[in-house]
């Protein structure tokens, strides 16, 4: 396929009212420029409200989803255009709003035996002590609904662990702690289901906060990413697996660790990655000689193969 018109007219939507609204719409200008350069036929949308109100009216053939976290990456904006037999990119209901419970996603790996570190839910500061009992420190403490790290803090102690708890709660969501993993951080984008080169990432700040991620120049991303080739294939056909338990279509990103005792633990999937000058997915791409305008391309393209809507698919 290199028709452009193809396409049909492509929203680019972006923004959105969660805490992610910044990086969304870093995201959403690079591939809105990155379709124009292709010659489709796109249009930016800012959704500061309604998804529903932010397309009324306007004639669309298909969405580029650029909305990260709550609304945009949970299911609630692709039921919207499942609704109004709007085709998206990426994935549908179900495995969207999977991947957007952080706890959800740990429950479906560990259902199929994949591991991932131990946690332990906190609803309230009668959890402190039991949470030290189980896990011990350092442990590190997220608010399941988030993403980019936002609301996420290290504990190495009793106090910081309350005060850590009380960042989460911020936003009204499970909070739970997870055991601190010990070793080496990796990230492993997927592409239609394919894994794409693997990058480690290494970080002077005491996790890969927001910071690290997209303001600081001291984070380093390593692609190649130092491993053996058979070490690379098992982790990039562990997230293959991980991505493919969870449903994901399009393209996504999981996080994994590997531990000091060599184990894989995964930590997350991300299924609207980051399309900014910082991000990961881009950078993987990069590495296995596919520029930014293509890898747009190749995830608009999804969307045509996915049915009238990628709900069907779940």
């Amino acid at each position: 396929m290199n028709n452009p018109k193809q396409f049909g007219r492509v929203a680019v939507m972006m923004g959105g009212a969660s805490a992610e609204r910044a990086v969304s719409l870093r995201s959403g200008n690079a591939v809105y420029n990155a379709l124009l350069s292709l010659g489709i036929d796109a249009l930016a949308i800012d959704v500061t409200g309604s998804p529903i109100a932010a397309l009324a009216g306007l004639q669309i053939d298909r969405v580029f989803n650029v909305i990260h976290g709550r609304g945009g990456e949970d299911g609630v904006l692709q039921g919207v255009l499942d609704v109004l037999g709007i085709p998206y990119t990426g994935s549908g209901v179900l495995a969207s709003a999977l991947s957007m419970d952080k706890l959800r996603t740990k429950l479906c790996w560990q259902g199929y035996g994949l591991v991932t570190p131990p946690w332990m839910l906190l609803k309230n500061a009668a959890d402190i002590d039991n949470c030290i009992s189980k896990l011990g420190f350092p442990v590190i403490v997220k608010p399941a609904l988030e993403g980019s790290s936002i609301g996420m803090s290290k504990a190495t102690n009793r106090a910081e662990l309350i005060q850590a708890l009380a960042v989460a709660a911020q936003y009204h969501c499970d909070v739970y702690a997870e055991s601190w993993v010990q070793g080496k951080e990796y990230t492993v984008a997927l592409l239609d289901g394919k894994a794409l080169p693997v990058i480690r990432l290494e970080t002077p700040n005491a996790f890969y906060d927001y910071e690290a991620k997209y303001l600081a120049n001291t984070t380093q991303y390593h692609c190649p990413c130092g491993l053996s080739a058979g070490q690379e294939k098992s982790l990039q056909e562990l997230a293959e697996t991980a991505g493919r338990i969870i449903g994901v279509k399009g393209w996504s990103r999981v996080d994994v660790f590997i531990d000091n005792n060599g184990q894989y633990q995964l930590i997350e999937i991300n299924t609207v990655p980051g399309m900014t000058d910082h991000s990961l997915v881009p950078m993987a791409a990069k590495q296995a000689s596919i520029n930014f305008e293509e890898l747009v391309w190749r995830i608009l393209a999804s969307s045509l193969t996915n049915g009238i809507s990628n709900g069907v698919t779940d």
